[in-house]
């Protein structure tokens, strides 16, 4: 085959959130089968330390810093009649880089990683077109809508309609639509006017050899806290992940206290909100930040608290956690896309008493929440690999012929 175009809203690098991690072992995947070629954004100059690391992977590439201000965004989404989603990532220089790539190398597949990026894909590519959607981004804002009010609910459903048109453009112009979960693909297709044969799952892996307790040592600032110690990672300026923290501060971890008064809760993450960083030392609540390795601050907890109420795809945070053998109380949401047993890999509740009770369950029996930890590494060793995630990835990069008989 020919070469490979990838495009990804944010550079595959460092892998230390959901959507890097599947980004950067997609794209590890892909340089095994062929020359790829890399047009990406940077967030930051965090993101930006890692460009070497980027040049060494692809045969070629174009790194833009991402500085639109997200008023401006809106504004052109609002002249234009697109999505927010869409002019965000809306650059010149990577419409130019894509442009000189396709006239001077033979590109036989562009791979789209996360919807934002198909705006891209020239009409007239005649390759094959996979784009990783991951999960349904429209639905996410339609959740967001129902949560808002005014002004702001107004702007998530316009984003919503705009993004599910989006997405079955998107269905249209590509042989194959990835998504990360059977729940996920299935949304997909309830959405689409008409349900299209193209659409797939290819779900996470996790690196089981890295998230190993074994060896870890536990994180200092963390261990001198009182226990139980109930930890939430993940991405801490991201609305789901804000929503879910803020109710394990107010709703959850009350509850908790009031059976264990020495609770503590600690959020690890970069970028954490204002609203989070004001419970900072505040009833048994640390709030940390961005930290280097989020393995030492998993070996030190007693348990992981998921309690996600706006959950798309399969959350990283809780594949992570159970490799390092921590148990895992979680909402239903947190646990779609992970067929593990609950009561036995991982708890499983959905109510705050219910999560708060669940927690409580586990400090008093820590028998029972080791071996929970052991059985959700075992499961993770048994189920969660990359290789076992990715095996399907080189039949998706041939399926031009496959999609056009389907068409017919």
């Amino acid at each position: 085959m020919g070469d490979i175009l990838f495009l990804s809203h944010r550079i595959p690098f460092p892998a230390d959130r959901g959507d890097k991690i599947r980004s950067h072992n997609v794209l590890k995947a892909l340089a095994r089968y062929a020359p790829v070629h890399v047009a990406t954004f940077a967030d930051d100059a965090a993101d930006r330390a890692y460009e070497p690391q980027l040049a060494s992977l692809a045969a070629s590439y174009r790194l833009v810093t991402r500085a639109k201000s997200l008023p401006r965004a809106g504004v052109e989404a609002l002249v234009a009649g697109k999505p927010l989603s869409l002019t965000a990532f809306h650059h010149r220089a990577i419409e130019g880089y894509v442009r000189h790539l396709l006239a001077s190398r033979s590109i036989d597949v562009i791979y789209v990683f996360s919807g934002q990026m198909a705006q891209y894909v020239p009409a007239d590519f005649t390759g094959v077109v996979v784009a990783d959607l991951v999960d349904v981004d429209s639905a996410k804002f339609e959740a967001y809508a129902q949560r808002s009010g005014g002004i702001r609910a107004w702007m998530e459903r316009r984003e919503a309609r705009l993004l599910s048109a989006e997405e079955a453009r998107i269905v249209a112009k590509s042989e194959v639509i990835l998504l990360i979960s059977e729940p996920e693909a299935a949304l997909l297709q309830s959405r689409l006017p008409v349900p299209s044969q193209r659409v797939r799952t290819m779900g996470n892996g996790l690196d089981a050899a890295f998230f190993d307790p074994i060896g870890i040592a536990p994180a200092p600032q963390m261990a001198g806290r009182a226990r139980p110690r109930i930890v939430f990672t993940g991405q801490m300026d991201y609305a789901p992940n804000i929503e879910a923290a803020m109710r394990a501060i107010e709703r959850i971890l009350p509850r908790v206290r009031a059976v264990l008064p020495e609770a503590s809760f600690h959020v690890v993450g970069r970028n954490p909100s204002p609203a989070l960083k004001a419970h900072d030392g505040r009833s048994g609540v640390h709030v940390w930040g961005r930290v280097d390795d989020i393995r030492p601050w998993l070996a030190v907890a007693d348990c992981a608290l998921v309690p996600l109420e706006i959950a798309r795809g399969v959350q990283n945070k809780v594949l992570e956690a159970m490799a390092m053998a921590l148990p895992v109380v979680l909402t239903p949401g947190a646990a779609t896309g992970i067929p593990a047993c609950d009561g036995r890999d991982f708890a499983v509740a959905e109510s705050d008493d219910a999560l708060a009770q669940a927690v409580i369950a586990l400090a008093a029996d820590p028998q029972r929440a080791q071996a929970m930890g052991r059985d959700a590494r075992a499961w993770i060793l048994a189920h969660a690999s990359w290789e076992a995630a990715l095996a399907d990835l080189p039949y998706y990069l041939t399926q031009r012929q496959t999609a056009l008989s389907d068409a017919a």
